[in-house]
């Protein structure tokens, strides 16, 4: 009578297999590699200057970083449905503008007495002014037919010029003193303002991410016509994306409001390349459908973590754009071989 041998599998070389399998997903995610880059900034511009290791230090970037994350959260919305938001900087300089000739004007007149209810109509007149520019992108796009590049570029020239005719180049002041007292640390290295852009930037990851919104974002950037056959209204979800990305800048200039006390035309300047950036490094790819906010998030903080290092350790600031291209380079690359993994999987 023939008897059946039973082997077991061998559960020391199934732990080392999923082990080492976990690994592999860890290191590929490029999420946790910007993790790992952040931190060894930290660490390097601490030993290079000590003092960059501070409460104070990190209250300042998360100063430069809020507007940012803002801005970038947006375009990397833009990117992800298959377009780009180049006017998104200019919007931050207009829509602070206006907001500051709006409360100065209430300020003077017949709210002088209720600062916070004038910064509270400064927030709105932000908002509308950001959702009416990101509109007219919308518009451009859907009906005049423009590309998106060109669209924005429009909007980007209008947007920053009239901002310049309508304060000759100065900024606006006259509002209310108290905008510049809610800046300053609160709860460790976090103002009230940053606190805020935090909670917004986990609604939206929560709207990109968990809600239908996202969804639709992404069927349309991977494939729009695929997006219309399934039933989705592209233009409207079109114009929903341009608006919430203008939505998102107009809150970042009443942000450099906060900061600054007055509306600068120029608070924005060069913000939009930075907000690219800062969605690249995030791994978010610029032809459409792929993208995390979360990744944009540690992009922002990267960036504004490479401005206060090189200042405190006494380089050239100007070597952040080499720095930020060498990331960029190196996100592009990582994406790339994930693809080509991908494809040959």
């Amino acid at each position: 009578m023939a008897t059946t041998e039973t082997h077991s599998p061998n559960p020391a070389g199934t732990q080392v297999v999923v082990a080492s399998s976990r690994f592999k997903t860890l290191i590929s995610n490029q999420q946790f590699i910007l993790l790992i880059v952040w931190i060894l900034m930290v660490i390097g511009f601490s030993l290079i200057n000590h003092i960059f290791f501070s409460v104070g230090v990190a209250e300042n970037i998360l100063l430069d970083w809020a507007p940012l994350v803002l801005i970038a959260v947006g375009e990397l919305i833009v990117i992800i449905s298959g377009g780009i938001d180049l006017s998104v900087g200019a919007i931050v300089g207009f829509t602070g503008v206006i907001s500051a000739f709006a409360m100065r004007s209430l300020y003077e007149g017949s709210l002088a007495e209720q600062p916070y209810l004038v910064l509270a109509i400064g927030v709105l007149v932000c908002v509308i002014v950001g959702l009416l520019v990101g509109l007219i992108n919308s518009l451009l796009i859907n009906y005049a037919k423009l590309v998106p590049f060109i669209a924005t570029l429009v909007t980007l020239g209008a947007c920053s010029g009239m901002a310049l005719v309508f304060t000759k180049g100065a900024p606006v002041m006259g509002g209310p003193r108290e905008a510049i007292a809610l800046s300053p640390a609160w709860i460790g290295p976090f103002s009230r303002p940053v606190l805020i852009v935090v909670v917004v930037v986990l609604i939206l990851w929560a709207f990109v991410h968990k809600a239908r919104f996202g969804r639709y974002t992404f069927a349309i950037g991977s494939n729009s016509f695929a997006a219309r056959a399934a039933g989705i209204n592209v233009k409207r979800h079109v114009t929903k994306v341009y608006m919430l990305s203008g939505l998102m800048a107009g809150l970042a200039g009443f942000f450099f409001y906060l900061r600054l006390g007055s509306g600068a035309p120029t608070s924005g300047l060069g913000n939009e390349l930075d907000a690219i950036a800062a969605v690249v490094i995030g791994g978010a790819a610029l032809t459409g459908g792929v993208g995390r906010v979360s990744g944009t998030v540690l992009g922002a903080l990267i960036l504004t973590t490479v401005t206060s290092g090189l200042i405190i350790s006494g380089v050239d600031p100007q070597w952040k754009r080499v720095v930020v291209a060498a990331l960029i380079a190196i996100a592009a690359t990582l994406q790339a071989l994930r693809k080509t993994e991908g494809g040959a999987s």
